[in-house]
C-alpha cells in the first residue's frame, strides 16, 4: 500500500437487536450481535474479517454500508461519519462503496437481463450519458469479469453459479468504488469454481487498486487474497494482523485453536486444540473476556473486564491480557493454511 491514511475507520461499532417479549411487548435484552469493534483499511489493501456461524462478521460488513443500522459507533470513510448520512447523501456512498453478496442466484432480479442487471447501478447514480455509453460500460465490465458482451442479452437462470457471481462483481465495480465488501462470496459456490473468483477478485485488487473488506469463514481462502485478517469471536475482534505473521504465529488461544484444526501438508503435525463448551449465547456473553469459557489460558483477571485490542508487533493486535502463550501452531515456521471450523 502507498499510504497509510485510512479508506475506512470503524470505531466502537455495535450492533444490537432488541428482545420483546410479554402481552404487551418490551424490551426485555438484547442480542449482541457486533459489540464494541474497531479497525481500519487502507486504500488498496484488503482485510480478511473471519469468524465462525454467528460471530457477527457479516453484520460488520452491512453496518459499514448501512445495508442494516448501526446501534452505535462511528464509520469514516475518508473521514466522513457515514453513520448517520440521510437517504440521498446514503446514495452518493453507493458510488464511493459497493458489495458482493453471498448467494449469487438470490442477489440478482431474475427478470432483468445481466446488461440490466450491471446496469443498474450506473442508472441510478446516472453516470452514463448516452445509450451507446451505457452499451459499451456494460461491456467494459463483463469483459474484466472475463464473460464478454454476448452475455448482456441472458438472465440470471441461464448462467452457473459461479457466472453469477462474476455479474455480482461486475455490478459491484459498474460505478468505480474505492471500497468492496464481499460477503462469503464463494462459499455456495463449488471449490473449483471459488478458486476462479478468489484469482479475478485478486486480479481486480491489482488493476483497480480497490480496497475490500473480505469477509468469510475460511482463512485459507484468505491466505491467497488479503493483506490483514482480523478473527471475530461472538461480535469482538479477538486478533488482527498481517496475514502471513497472523498465521504463521497467532498470539490469541481462539486463533490458535481455529489454525491447529486443519493439518497442513508435508509439515511436522501441530498439537490439536480441541475447544471445549458450546459457544455462548450472544443474548448473555460471558463478563470479560468473551472467549475465557472456553480458553484453556484463562485466568480469574480475564472475567473482569473486555480486554482491549493492544499491539503484539508491527500492526499486530490481539485483545488477551496473556503475553507468555506461545503459538504452537507457528513451530518449524511453518506458514499454517485453515479453515475456519462451521457452527452450522
Amino acid at each position: 500500500m502507498s499510504t497509510d491514511v485510512p479508506l475506512l475507520e470503524v470505531r466502537g461499532l455495535r450492533k444490537w437487536y432488541d428482545i420483546r417479549s410479554g402481552i404487551i411487548p418490551r424490551v426485555t435484552g438484547h442480542v449482541r450481535a457486533v459489540d464494541g469493534v474497531s479497525f481500519m483499511l487502507r486504500p488498496g489493501e484488503v482485510l480478511g474479517i473471519a469468524g465462525e456461524s454467528g460471530s457477527g462478521k457479516s453484520t460488520i460488513g452491512r453496518c459499514v454500508l448501512r445495508l442494516i443500522e448501526p446501534t452505535a459507533g462511528e464509520i469514516l470513510l475518508r473521514g466522513e461519519d457515514i453513520a448517520h448520512l440521510d437517504r440521498r447523501e446514503l446514495r452518493l456512498l453507493r458510488a464511493k462503496a459497493q458489495m458482493v453478496f453471498q448467494d449469487p442466484y438470490g442477489s440478482l432480479d431474475p427478470q432483468m437481463t445481466i446488461g440490466e442487471i450491471v446496469a443498474e447501478p450506473l442508472d441510478v447514480q446516472g453516470l452514463v450519458g448516452s445509450a451507446r455509453a451505457r452499451r459499451d460500460r456494460i461491456a467494459e465490465l463483463l469483459d474484466m469479469v472475463a464473460l464478454g458482451a454476448e452475455y448482456a442479452d441472458r438472465r440470471p437462470r441461464e448462467l452457473s453459479g459461479g457466472q453469477r457471481q462474476r455479474v455480482g462483481i461486475a455490478r459491484a465495480l459498474s460505478v468505480g468504488p474505492e471500497l468492496l465488501i464481499a460477503d462469503e462470496p464463494v462459499s455456495a459456490l463449488d471449490v473449483s469454481i471459488q478458486a476462479q473468483i478468489i484469482n479475478l477478485l485478486e486480479d481486480l485488487k491489482e488493476r483497480l487498486n480497490i480496497a475490500m473488506l473480505f469477509i468469510s469463514h475460511d482463512i485459507a481462502v484468505m491466505d491467497h487474497l488479503a493483506d490483514r485478517i482480523a478473527i471475530v469471536y461472538l461480535g469482538r475482534i479477538m486478533e488482527i494482523g498481517p496475514t502471513a505473521e497472523l498465521i504463521a504465529a497467532p498470539r490469541h488461544p481462539y486463533t490458535q485453536a481455529l489454525l491447529s484444526a486443519v493439518p497442513e501438508l508435508g509439515a511436522k503435525r501441530r498439537e490439536r486444540i480441541v475447544l471445549t463448551g458450546d459457544v455462548p449465547s450472544p443474548t448473555n456473553p460471558p463478563s470479560g473476556c468473551v472467549f475465557r469459557t472456553r480458553c484453556r489460558y484463562a485466568l480469574p483477571a480475564c472475567a473482569a473486564e473486555p480486554p482491549p485490542l493492544r499491539a503484539v508487533g508491527s500492526d499486530h493486535s490481539t485483545a488477551c491480557i496473556r503475553d507468555d502463550i506461545l503459538s504452537p501452531v507457528a513451530a518449524g515456521g511453518h506458514r499454517a493454511a485453515a479453515v475456519m471450523p462451521s457452527t452450522t
